[in-house]
């Protein structure tokens, strides 16, 4: 009972933060809000929730990870692979080796091996929050489908990084050779089963829909199963769970252009997606708020076991190691992004383009968030001859001052940063939205066509189908000459437009099917291929009849 009264608590305080966040005359950014009411729930009422990093990282981040990877877009993921991998491993081993002797000279009291630790995991950065502080002055596109990119692959590199960083502090050892090819294995093993476990639910989700036809409750309830399926299949086999997440999630996309689940699967498992996303995001920021209270009420006993003479050493340590981390961040993506992204011909004026704000916009959207906050709490309590694991209560600090202060950090400085900013343009690709949706009308006319033959022939055609089809062939012909839809002539009869009905959902579907082999043969992509799939879509809901 006590347990499920914390569910619905943490739903209640998720609900009132996103209508604060909305009210507030200064606009807040969501996840600042809803660490706001995670601290008031704590200070208030002593509500307390023991955190169980296993539990949470199960819960929470395999769902993100894989919606993050189903829906971010593949050409742009692809086109841009090159800088994403800068970030996502590069900048991720220069953050750790850079901030490991940065902490261990900052602090002494800390060990070698626990500050590597808590730099590997600060490394990771949080999409989610980046994208709700960015809502106010949204970065421009490409830039965000790069950081997204980045943060589907660094929170497995980071990870890794910080297990091979515990693991020498509890052994007092560590192997270069035995890491690097430790991380090979487990990254791409990660990779490899997040492919195999979402080929395998789709090919045998396909074969069981051929068979006994598509529920779409049915389909949104594998949909939701399938990142906890790789994410546990993937730590049973000691590879990255959360790699495989989000590679089980780009996977999915794939599996969705051959399946091509129904128009109503489609916009419900959307819905169901969004729902569960801002759900779990807000609970993170909630229970991180949460956990504040406890963290800064046992600052003194914290910094006195690291033998800290100070308390508020530890508020100055936070926003040094806050300040060294964009400015690591800085230079990584300055030297990443003049080599991949910024290398234009001698003939174009560079002076011209807001390198440095470009610059310093990525720097500062390296916030950082669940990931963080799930990893440190796995500090193990002991070492392996029982004594206390050394600086674990001082490492949680830091951590937790580091998320707090990057997000504070991001919601003052993007906004102004991203003002009337502009990315480098990206490369043509495929065609433009007015052939797509001209492609797709033909299509349809075609299928109308072969509908009405085909009823001449059997001698079933229905006695209306004649001014029907004509009348669903003018739509599309119209369509073609003025580039747009236009609203249907009032019906005449309800035989006819009972026939029309029928005409027009068989060629929304020739639409639909010529739209994803555009799609698939790379003639348009990912975002246009969505957003006119979403069009027909709900056209033909509101079309089927139960």
């Amino acid at each position: 009972m006590q347990t499920v009264t914390m569910v619905l608590v943490l739903l209640l305080a998720v609900v009132v933060s996103g209508f604060l966040a909305r009210l507030s005359p200064v606009k807040l950014p969501l996840p600042l809000v809803q660490i706001a009411a995670g601290a008031a729930l704590s200070y208030a009422f002593g509500f307390n929730v023991p955190l169980d990093p296993e539990i949470f990282f199960l819960l929470f981040i395999p769902p993100l990870l894989f919606l993050d990877g189903w829906r971010i877009p593949k050409g742009a993921f692809f086109r841009d692979l090159r800088p994403i991998l800068t970030l996502a491993i590069g900048l991720v081993i220069f953050t750790v080796v850079g901030m490991g002797v940065f902490i261990d000279w900052l602090i002494p009291a800390m060990p070698l091996a626990v500050a590597f630790a808590l730099a590997a995991i600060l490394s990771p950065t949080d999409p989610v929050a980046v994208s709700a502080i960015a809502s106010r002055a949204p970065i421009p596109s490409r830039l965000m489908h790069i950081l997204e990119g980045e943060s589907l692959l660094n929170d497995a590199s980071g990870l890794v990084c910080f297990r091979f960083a515990v693991a020498a502090a509890l052994t007092g050892g560590f192997s270069l050779t035995s890491a690097s090819w430790s991380f090979v294995q487990v990254a791409g093993g990660g990779l490899l089963v997040g492919i195999a476990v979402a080929l395998v639910i789709g090919l045998a989700n396909q074969q069981l829909v051929r068979f006994a036809g598509e529920d779409p409750g049915i389909q949104i309830l594998i949909s939701l199963l399938i990142p906890f399926s790789a994410y546990l299949a993937a730590e049973h086999l000691h590879v990255s769970g959360i790699l495989a997440s989000a590679v089980a999630g780009i996977t999915m996309h794939y599996a969705d252009l051959i399946g091509r689940p129904l128009a109503t699967t489609r916009i419900q498992r959307h819905v169901v997606w969004d729902m569960l996303q801002m759900v779990l995001n807000g609970a993170i920021f909630v229970l991180l708020g949460e956990q504040l209270p406890g963290i800064l009420a046992a600052a003194a006993k914290t910094a006195q076991s690291a033998s800290i003479d100070d308390t508020w050493n530890l508020f100055v340590y936070v926003i040094l190691i806050t300040l060294a981390l964009a400015a690591l961040r800085f230079l990584w993506v300055w030297a990443s992004l003049r080599l991949t992204l910024f290398r234009a011909p001698r003939s174009v004026d560079t002076g011209r383009r807001p390198f440095k704000r470009m610059l310093l916009v990525t720097a500062f959207a390296g916030v950082k968030g669940a990931i963080t906050l799930a990893g440190i709490l796995t500090l193990p309590l002991t070492m392996s001859d029982g004594t206390p694991f050394p600086a674990r209560d001082l490492a949680i600090f830091l951590a937790m001052g580091v998320i707090l202060l990057s997000l504070l950090i991001a919601s003052v400085a993007l906004p102004l940063l991203t003002s009337g900013l502009e990315f480098a343009p990206q490369a043509p690709q495929g065609k433009k939205e007015g052939h797509a949706r001209s492609a797709a009308a033909e299509a349809a006319i075609r299928r109308v066509e072969q509908v009405r033959t085909a009823a001449l022939r059997t001698n079933k055609e229905d006695p209306w189908m004649p001014e029907a089809a004509s009348r669903v062939i003018d739509l599309y012909r119209k369509r073609l000459d003025y580039g747009h839809a236009v609203q249907e002539e009032s019906e005449r009869a309800t035989a006819i437009a009972d026939a029309e009905r029928r005409l027009r959902i068989e060629a929304l579907r020739a639409e639909r099917d010529e739209l994803y082999r555009l799609r698939i043969s790379g003639l348009i992509d990912d975002p246009l291929h969505q957003r006119l799939l979403r069009e027909i879509d709900l056209i033909e809901a509101a079309l089927t009849r139960k």
